[in-house]
C-alpha cells in the first residue's frame, strides 16, 4: 500500500526533486504546498499519511505549521525537513511534536525509510539530534506557570531567537546593534531561568509565544 505524502515547501525545485525521488517507490506524493496556508488547505482537502514539511515557509515559518496542524490534526504524523541543521529548529520540532527531522541532503533511502516509519506514528528522531537538544527540553529552573515580564523589545527578540535566527540576523532584522541584541538575550535567559538560546526558544514555544 503505498504511503501518501503531502509535500510542503516554498522551493519548487525542491518539490521536483522529490518526485523524482519518490517516483517508483511506494511514497506518493498526493499534493503539494508552497506556503503555510496551501498546506493547512491541502491537508483538509486530501486523505494523506505524512505530511513532509519544511521549516522555513514564506507566510510564517513551518513550525507555525506544524504547531496549527498538531492543534488540528494530532494524530496527523508530520516530518520536518530543513536545509539548516539548527538545533533552535530541532528543539522547538521536538516540542510541537513532530515525527523527526531530516535535512534536505540525506541520501534516497535514508529520507524513504524515514517517510515510511513516520507515516505509522513511529518517531524517528536521531539518537545524536536528541542529545543535542535534550537540555533544552529539561525542566526550566523556573515553573512555566511563573508570569515574566518582558520588555516590548525583549520580546521582539525573543520571538526572532525562537525563529533560529542569529544575533546579527536579529540585529539587522530589528535595527538595533549586535552588541545590543547580546545583552537583550543575556537579559531574557536570566528572566526565564534558562542557560541557553535553544532552552529560550523551547520556553517560548511552550509559553505559546511562538
Amino acid at each position: 500500500m503505498a504511503v501518501k505524502v503531502l509535500v510542503s515547501d516554498d522551493h519548487h525545485v525542491v518539490r521536483v526533486g522529490l518526485n523524482a525521488m519518490f517516483a517508483g517507490t511506494d511514497v506518493e506524493i498526493v499534493a503539494e504546498a508552497a506556503s503555510g496556508a496551501e498546506t493547512m488547505a491541502q491537508v483538509a482537502r486530501h486523505e494523506i499519511d505524512l505530511v513532509l514539511l519544511d521549516v522555513r515557509m514564506p507566510d510564517g515559518d513551518g513550525l507555525n505549521v506544524l504547531s496549527r496542524l498538531k492543534d488540528e490534526k494530532p494524530d496527523l504524523p508530520v516530518l520536518m525537513i530543513s536545509t539548516f541543521d539548527n538545533a533552535t529548529y530541532m528543539a522547538r520540532s521536538v516540542a510541537l511534536g513532530a515525527n523527526g527531522f531530516v535535512l534536505k541532503d540525506v541520501d534516497k533511502e535514508t529520507l524513504l525509510s524515514a517517510v515510511r516509519k513516520a507515516a505509522t506514528g513511529e518517531m524517528v528522531w536521531r539518537r545524536e539530534d536528541l542529545r543535542r537538544v535534550t537540555g533544552a527540553l529539561s525542566t526550566p529552573r523556573m515553573p512555566i506557570d511563573v508570569e515574566v515580564t518582558l520588555t516590548q523589545r525583549e520580546s521582539e527578540v525573543l520571538h526572532q531567537l525562537a525563529h533560529g535566527l542569529t544575533n546579527k540576523q536579529i540585529a539587522e532584522a530589528l535595527s538595533i546593534s549586535y552588541e545590543t541584541v547580546k545583552e537583550h538575550v543575556q537579559h531574557i535567559l536570566r528572566k526565564i531561568g534558562v542557560s541557553d538560546r535553544t532552552q529560550a526558544a523551547v520556553w517560548a514555544v511552550r509559553q505559546g509565544l511562538v
